[in-house]
């Protein structure tokens, strides 16, 4: 099933409950929750209180995107503020199979995260315990970047592994995604996608239903 996560990283904060709800009236159905903590990232941006404080208005599935480093030093608290999926980086831990094996067991779901430089095969180990891959279309660390052509390849590298696994593992693309782009990333085979600027800047409802309505094509064929 293909899915629409969009990243409040873009939102207006002095409005985020508004437009919070603006995305579940137009019936998108995950929320990416960027974590930023100026170290494994240059941008620090929000951490569990706003989590905490946005998960009593929303039933939505709350994506939350960790680029901080050593992730495992905060599985609980994310766990505890409302995370659904947690998704960490690979790049930012040596423990990546503890911090999977404890997501699960916090009733969550496990991502594994690549920048656009690592090669795909570093997923390859995880192939049995992940239940989403996280493909960085842009470097890690700003809203409103654009998208890199070359990504769309590491998308079919991944989509490709998983397939002959014979697993069920999401593949998610983040950064640079907007309606001109989006056939080409859902093709490659990326089923979670996540926008910002393309979904917040302008009129949400509108933004949501243009890519649900492309999204849905993939979805029937």
């Amino acid at each position: 099933m293909n899915i629409l996560s969009p990243s409040i990283l873009s939102a207006d904060f002095t409005r985020l409950g508004e437009q919070i709800h603006a995305l579940d009236e137009a019936g998108a159905q995950y929320m990416h929750i960027d974590v930023m903590d100026g170290l494994f990232v240059p941008s620090i941006s929000y951490g569990m209180p706003v989590i905490k404080s946005i998960r009593k208005i929303t039933a939505k599935v709350f994506d939350v995107h960790l680029m901080i480093d050593r992730p495992e030093r905060y599985i609980r608290e994310f766990a505890d503020c409302g995370a659904d999926v947690i998704t960490f980086h690979i790049e930012a831990t040596d423990k990546a199979g503890e911090i999977i094996t404890e997501i699960h067991q916090r009733g969550m779901k496990a991502g594994i995260a690549i920048k656009p430089g690592t090669p795909v095969e570093t997923l390859s180990p995880y192939m049995e315990e992940a239940d989403m891959f996280l493909v960085m279309t842009v470097e890690p660390g700003f809203g409103g970047q654009a998208y890199i052509e070359a990504c769309t390849e590491k998308i079919r590298a991944v989509r490709k592994m998983v397939r002959e696994s014979g697993k069920k593992i999401d593949i998610q693309a983040d950064g640079g995604i907007n309606r001109s782009n989006l056939e080409s990333v859902l093709a490659a085979g990326a089923n979670v996608i996540v926008a910002g600027s393309a979904v917040f800047h302008g009129n949400i409802k509108d933004n949501t239903a243009g890519f649900l309505e492309v999204i849905s094509k993939f979805n029937e064929n």
